[in-house]
């Protein structure tokens, strides 16, 4: 007999219960290597109703915060079934249970978690095939303990192979949440909040919520830890609690717990935007140990009191040390890549008050012979209201253009905060070519822009954004003279922000186009090789795709595709 969940073929001779240890062992053998367990009780559920000859069944499980058990599974939708009895039967409670219907309780997770249910009308079920539709349970019970136990190597084989290719840290921190959320089934949010010694606070780097399909809004939040609390999270703990009856504070179950920490991270009852969010009934609190102290907190949270239990505690502490050390090196490759961007970005200073000091002296010569006209025209009494006025009006344009200089500089030199948000590819372009416009003008080269302002945004860091088109824009600069052009355009493609910086100037030879893959490598004279490698890592911290093309004489097309509304995991 082939047990596939959904039906069932050629029974062996003899069926029925006196065949059981064979069926079990032949069921073993098909679903050993099955890691999905809704098919393992299905298979289960098909195999129970071909030994009994029962002409209906379902699995039912049980959720904390509900009376009545959930259907996940039922052999006809137009059955009807008791989910009180199903209920009071997995809590263990005195329940009559009709002579037509077989029950077998499901261990999962180590709690009572479901229920096989099988009934065949008009018939009565004596002890015997009870006991055997029970052993099916359990080997139900240990196929899916199997699976389960497989799962959790699939977690953290996922997260080595994010460490070994060196992903960012953020993009680590969302492959460990996804990993969480794929071992407990928490149906509020979970949270990783990294913990900075200078600041003394907690902060979201990544949010991902169950209850609803939306945005993680609290990343960025900042909360700031007790000493008292720091000195319970300094040592590797997980810690659990409730909310107490009538919602007013939290219990501790797990033990060594403080409830100031649940109240510290129960900071979702109402989001950034207004909405409300349903109240959390059970938190999970985990700290991330490095051998550098108290590197984190994870946080998972379930709507219901009671959802957790210390089989979750154990899961986590199992899968806490690993979590720890990959975030904690991931961190590190993030602080060298800062450091680097900060390097290219004082030497893209350099760089581009080298490039506008041209515009700046020519700004600035125009208003000097002005200014001294006009004081002579004063001393001479030759002052003429017109002119004056006319020469006024050419000193005005001068200051404009020089504010106009100095003011993105100034603003590129301070970067902006660390924290992501909405960036909008316009305002970012602008924000560049505020440097550039009058040099490109001066040289002769024809700019086009092609931007749209209602592109959807960017949720990224502002000045790596700028950073990226700076470096884009300086190099097409440089490559360009009399006659030619640069386009800078953006535009959706198949949920990716495709944006493209285009000139045609002298181009990249092939040879030297390979070399661009490499850091250090660089054709300027006064180069350090650093920008277009900034440029990939900006990219790819947004998970974004770059590439460059070019012919030599006939200029160069760099392409940068960014997923729209990437970083926002949390939904």
């Amino acid at each position: 007999m082939k047990y596939d969940g959904d039906r069932s073929v050629e029974p062996s001779p003899g069926g029925g219960w006196a065949d059981l240890t064979d069926h079990l062992w032949r069921f073993r053998s098909q679903y050993r290597d099955v890691r999905d367990p809704d098919k393992i009780l299905r298979g289960a559920l098909r195999l129970g109703m071909d030994l009994s000859g029962a002409c209906e069944g379902c699995v039912g499980a049980i959720q904390p915060g509900l009376g009545e058990a959930r259907l996940l599974h039922r052999t006809s939708e137009d059955a009807s079934w008791d989910r009180r009895l199903l209920s009071g039967f997995l809590r263990g409670e005195k329940v009559a249970v009709p002579p037509d219907v077989m029950l077998a309780r499901l261990r999962r997770h180590g709690r009572m978690w479901g229920a096989l249910a099988i009934r065949s009308a008009d018939a009565t079920f004596h002890w015997d095939a009870r006991q055997a539709f029970s052993a099916i349970g359990g080997l139900a019970n240990e196929l899916i303990d199997q699976a389960d136990l497989f799962r959790i190597r699939e977690v953290r084989a996922r997260v080595d192979r994010k460490v070994l290719e060196q992903s960012h840290p953020k993009h680590l921190s969302y492959e460990v949440l996804h990993g969480i959320r794929s071992l407990i089934a928490y149906d509020h949010s979970a949270a990783l909040l990294i913990h900075d010694a200078d600041l003394g606070v907690l902060e979201v780097v990544a949010e991902q919520v169950a209850w609803r399909k939306a945005k993680g809004e609290n990343v960025g939040r900042k909360f700031p830890l007790k000493a008292s609390l720091h000195e319970l999270l300094a040592q590797p703990v997980v810690l659990g609690f409730d909310r107490a009856e009538g919602g007013d504070g939290w219990t501790d179950w797990a033990g060594g717990g403080s409830p100031l920490l649940a109240e510290l991270l129960d900071y979702d009852r109402v989001s950034r935007y207004g909405t409300f969010a349903p109240p959390e009934g059970a938190i999970l609190c985990a700290s991330l140990i490095t051998r550098s102290g108290l590197l984190g907190v994870l946080k998972v949270a379930s709507i219901h009191p009671g959802s957790f239990c210390p089989y979750e505690v154990d899961l986590i502490s199992q899968f806490l040390p690993q979590a720890a050390v990959s975030l904690q090196n991931a961190r590190r490759t993030e602080t060298l890549e800062r450091r680097m961007i900060d390097a290219e970005r004082k030497h893209a200073m350099a760089d581009l008050a080298r490039g506008v000091s041209h515009d700046v002296n020519n700004a600035l010569g125009a208003v000097l012979p002005l200014v001294q006209q006009l004081l002579d025209d004063l001393e001479t009494d030759a002052f003429d209201p017109e002119s004056a006025t006319a020469d006024l009006l050419q000193v005005e344009r001068s200051i404009r253009v020089c504010r106009r200089i100095f003011g993105g500089m100034l603003n590129f030199a301070r970067g902006s905060a660390r924290n992501p948000s909405d960036v909008s590819p316009a305002q970012a372009v602008d924000s560049a070519l505020v440097i550039f416009r009058e040099t490109l003008e001066r040289r002769g080269v024809t700019l086009t822009v092609d931007v749209p302002a209602d592109l959807p945004p960017l949720f990224a860091v502002q000045a790596d954004v700028e950073q990226l088109l700076l470096n884009l824009i300086s190099n097409a600069r440089d490559a360009t003279g009399p006659g030619d052009s640069l386009t800078i355009r953006a535009r959706t493609v198949e949920g990716w922000l495709v944006l493209e910086v285009e000139d045609t100037g002298s181009g990249i030879p092939p040879e030297d186009l390979a070399k661009l893959q490499e850091p250090f490598f660089t054709t300027k004279p006064n180069g350090h090789g650093l920008g277009v490698a900034i440029c990939r890592s900006i990219a790819a911290q947004l998970r974004g795709r770059f590439s460059i093309d070019s012919i030599p004489g006939e200029g160069t097309r760099v392409r940068v595709d960014f997923p729209i509304d990437e970083g926002r995991e949390g939904s």
